[in-house]
């Protein structure tokens, strides 16, 4: 199975639905690939990311 983004989250999985808004409106065409590692990050905050994880960029 493929990884599909969240469209308000942007988070990556490979489930059925968000694992974070629970939302179900997922794409498989998105751009960009962020790995947060340290939610406390200068970059994780810029983007509104509070958890770690694998998100993309733009969501499409």
């Amino acid at each position: 199975m493929s990884l599909r983004a969240c469209r308000s989250c942007k988070i990556l999985t490979e489930g059925d639905s968000c694992p974070i808004c629970r939302g179900k409106d997922l794409s498989e065409d998105y751009t960009g690939l962020l790995i947060v590692l340290d939610p406390e990050s200068e970059l994780a905050k810029k983007l509104g990311v509070d958890r770690r994880g694998r998100y993309a960029l733009k969501v499409r």
